[in-house]
This record gives C-alpha cells, sequence and structure tokens, in this order.
C-alpha cells in the first residue's frame, strides 16, 4: 500500500509539471506543444478537470472548436462547476450563434467564479443578440468594473457600455467595432 500512495504522489507532481509546462508553452503561444503537455497530464491524472478544461482552452484559441467542446463536456463529467468548461462552451455557444446556451453557459460560469470579467463579458454580447440591451447594458458594466485598469479589453467594454447607453431596446442597432 505505501508503495502506491508514493506511486500516486509521483503521477500527481508529474502531471502537474505537464500541466505548469503547458501553461508556460500557451503563454509563450506555443499552441502544438502546449496541448502535447496537457496530453502527458491527462494521460499522468486523467481525472483532473482542471486539466481537460486547459487543453480545451488551448484547442479553443486554435480554433479547433470540436475538440474544445468535447474536452470542456470531459471537465464537466469530472467537476460540474469548472469555471473554464463552461466559459469555453459558451464561447463555441455563441461562435455558432446558438445564444440561449451561451447565456447559460455564461451565466454558470460566472457563478462558478464571480471574479472573472470574461463570462460577464460574453454574456452581454449574447444578450445584445437576442436583444435584450437592457440586460445587455447591465451586464456589460459589471464586466467592465472586472477588467483590471490598463486592459484592453476594459476599454472594449467601456465602447459597449456607451453603445448600448443608446441602443433601444426593441431595434437591433449595428454592431460598434469590437474584439468580441
Amino acid at each position: 500500500m505505501a508503495r502506491l500512495v508514493q506511486r500516486l504522489k509521483l503521477t500527481r507532481f508529474e502531471a502537474d509539471e505537464y500541466y505548469k509546462h503547458g501553461l508556460e508553452d500557451y503563454r509563450k503561444r506555443n499552441l502544438d506543444q502546449a496541448i502535447l503537455n496537457l496530453n502527458e497530464a491527462i494521460e499522468a491524472l486523467p481525472n483532473e478537470a482542471e486539466y481537460y478544461a486547459a487543453r480545451g482552452f488551448f484547442y479553443l484559441e486554435d480554433g479547433v472548436d470540436d475538440k474544445a467542446r468535447a474536452d470542456f463536456e470531459a471537465a464537466l463529467k469530472h467537476f460540474a462547476y469548472e469555471m473554464l468548461a463552461h466559459y469555453g462552451l459558451g464561447v463555441v455557444a455563441y461562435r455558432d450563434s446558438r445564444y440561449d446556451e451561451a447565456i447559460t453557459h455564461f451565466t454558470t460560469a460566472h457563478r462558478c467564479d464571480t471574479t472573472r470579467p470574461e463570462p460577464l463579458y460574453y454574456l452581454a454580447l449574447a444578450y445584445y443578440h437576442k436583444r435584450h440591451n437592457v440586460y445587455a447594458l447591465q451586464v456589460m458594466r459589471q464586466a467592465h468594473d472586472l477588467f483590471a485598469d490598463g486592459d484592453a479589453r476594459k476599454k472594449d467594454a467601456a465602447k459597449w457600455i456607451r453603445f448600448l447607453e443608446k441602443a433601444p431596446s426593441e431595434k437591433q442597432p449595428r454592431l460598434p467595432e469590437s474584439s468580441g
């Protein structure tokens, strides 16, 4: 039994090392290597939701939405409150114009971690596309307040706020220039 416990600790350490290397590769924008490192982490510790969510995010960033979706869903099977998995599924749904599904996932992601502005930002955009401009404005203000000063996304959120303040709730006005 002592050998098994020792081996499990080593496996956890190895998996975490691969995970850390994957995050570092992501920061360097080397997505292929980041994904390879997450593959190793998942092989070493296949029940860790965070690893699947991170790899799914890397796939999402690389534009491979089908693999991203599969990883996000795997993460949620291991931990139903994995914020990044809900956020990622929301992004995939948003990209596919499935705004009701996006709203559900972004709302859940926000409930999982109320300190992150990204789910709120996309939640506001999804509300906008559903022509719920009052909700969109309210949520975009929350996202704006959570973005750090100096973050370019805070300026983008401010543009949306100004736009939504003028937008009638019953008509769909033209979109402002945005990265979202």
